[in-house]
């Protein structure tokens, strides 16, 4: 048999086979490096997850799972109320907030913990992290009450400290305590507790660390209040009490409002009715920077719906929707 004899074609194709083997090696080799963003899920869900006590929270696990978030926050943490009903559970039977650690666990996160606990409306986190409390904000009696708690916790990610500050602010139309709740309402009562509330609340997080701008910060929860960036979609007047929640966090922090940010020329309601955004995640600059995605997600599941004229104030599967953001974090 007579030998094949290598031509200056056959080097150049076995040469730029070679080339190719390497650079689909390398390419490989740094795919498998790459680091996934960190993900955020926040949601208030009502009545500590109300509608998921009637399949043992399946859907709801279903929903986090598909999500698969790094970190979740949720806002009304502990289980109130009979399955399908609006009577009280008895405190020593009520699932939530003690087996937080085993739901937890069935969508994939080893840790948990809760910030300040003051009622039956405490803030939950769970991570797939190890969470640090810095501070569990209850407020001071008698007259600066953090209504429904607050925490300030750390996460340590990708070697990187993420500061969370959780909360959720007085509901009501009048103040806490008001003798005269109507007389309070005319008066703004409670839109000026919740400004009291914000002040405090930042006071006694953010506020304590003067270099806060250039650290990691994230602040979150139901505010209860809206905001002067949607005032497009809601008309009030420059001084409307109602704006104040905001206007405080606007002008004396660093924190970015992601949602608007994202979506300046957009209103995305965040509950039911879809007349109000009193959902937020804020967070300072760089951290903001380090954004790739963000929304309030919206989709069959979420969509809230009213569960019946026979109990009108429970919604499935929350009357709030839920954020999700995602953070370049590597």
């Amino acid at each position: 048999m007579t030998p094949i004899k290598s031509t200056p074609a056959m080097r150049i194709t076995k040469t730029a086979t070679l080339l190719f083997t390497l650079c689909l090696a390398l390419t490989l080799v740094s795919c498998s490096k790459r680091v996934p963003p960190t993900r955020l899920l926040y949601w208030n869900i009502q009545n500590g997850m109300w509608d998921g006590q009637n399949d043992n929270y399946d859907r709801f696990v279903e929903f986090v799972k598909a999500q698969d978030p790094d970190i979740c926050v949720w806002c009304e943490a502990q289980s109130i109320w009979v399955t399908d009903s609006d009577q009280p559970i008895p405190a020593n039977e009520r699932y939530l907030v003690g087996n937080w650690g085993e739901l937890a666990a069935r969508y994939g996160h080893e840790y948990w913990g809760i910030g300040g606990w003051r009622d039956d409306y405490p803030q939950v986190i769970t991570s797939k992290y190890p969470i640090t409390y810095v501070d569990k904000i209850l407020g001071e009696e008698p007259d600066m009450i953090v209504a429904h708690g607050a925490g300030w916790a750390t996460i340590e990610v990708n070697g990187k400290t993420l500061n969370i500050v959780t909360l959720h602010t007085w509901p009501q139309a009048y103040a806490p305590g008001a003798e005269d709740r109507e007389a309070s309402k005319a008066e703004n009562g409670g839109d000026k507790y919740r400004a009291m509330e914000m002040k405090y609340i930042c006071d006694h997080t953010i506020g304590t660390v003067p270099e806060a701008k250039d650290q990691l910060w994230m602040m979150l929860g139901d505010f209860n209040a809206r905001s002067r960036v949607d005032n497009d979609k809601y008309g009030f007047s420059d001084d409307d009490p109602r704006l104040l929640v905001h206007d405080y966090i606007r002008e004396n922090t660093p924190y970015i409002d992601i949602i608007k940010e994202r979506y300046p020329d957009k209103f995305i309601p965040s509950i039911g009715n879809k007349e109000g955004r009193i959902d937020f995640v804020y967070c300072t600059k760089p951290l903001y920077d380090r954004i790739t995605s963000a929304e309030i997600v919206w989709d069959d599941y979420t969509t809230p719906v009213r569960a019946g004229e026979n109990l009108p104030y429970f919604w499935r599967p929350s009357d709030h929707l839920p954020i999700v953001v995602d953070f370049d974090l590597k």
